[in-house]
């Protein structure tokens, strides 16, 4: 299977997590909603990897790999907390058109800080994910 199938999987389950994050949010507090996610997702996790045995790799991981990780955590933690909230707070589908600003800010990042070359599609489709955004949110 190539990269842009799993990517559209990624891209069909962020759909369904924001319907049912927003389901799951309305008679509890975002902060203990995103716990209760977290715990599903940290057995969901290491149950993979404990059955296909990659867990034998997390002796081997080189300190500046494991900062990254750690790192990534933090800030998936913070992404989630504030999605949470957000949905707790406001539609699905405008939270989640502003969520999704991330695909925007990561070509941003990347080209940055990852030194990774901007054609001008990626600029242009940019900008019209902005634009689509912004025409999402305070036009509806």
């Amino acid at each position: 299977m190539s990269w842009a199938f799993y990517a559209f999987l990624s891209a069909v389950f962020a759909a369904l997590t924001a319907i049912l994050a927003k389901i799951g949010v309305r008679s509890v507090d975002s902060n203990v909603a995103t716990a209760i996610r977290t715990v599903v997702i940290l057995i969901f996790a290491w149950g993979i990897i404990l059955v296909q045995g990659s867990y034998k790799q997390m002796f081997t991981i080189p300190r500046f790999t494991l900062l990254f990780l750690v790192l990534s955590g933090i800030s998936t933690g913070l992404s989630w907390l504030f999605y949470f909230r957000a949905l707790q707070l406001g539609e699905a589908s405008r939270v989640a058109p502003i969520d999704k600003l991330s695909l925007v800010l990561t070509i941003i990042f990347a080209a940055l800080i990852l030194k990774e070359k901007l054609t001008v599609a990626v600029v242009v489709g940019t900008a019209l994910i902005t634009l689509g955004t912004l025409i999402i949110t305070f036009f509806k």
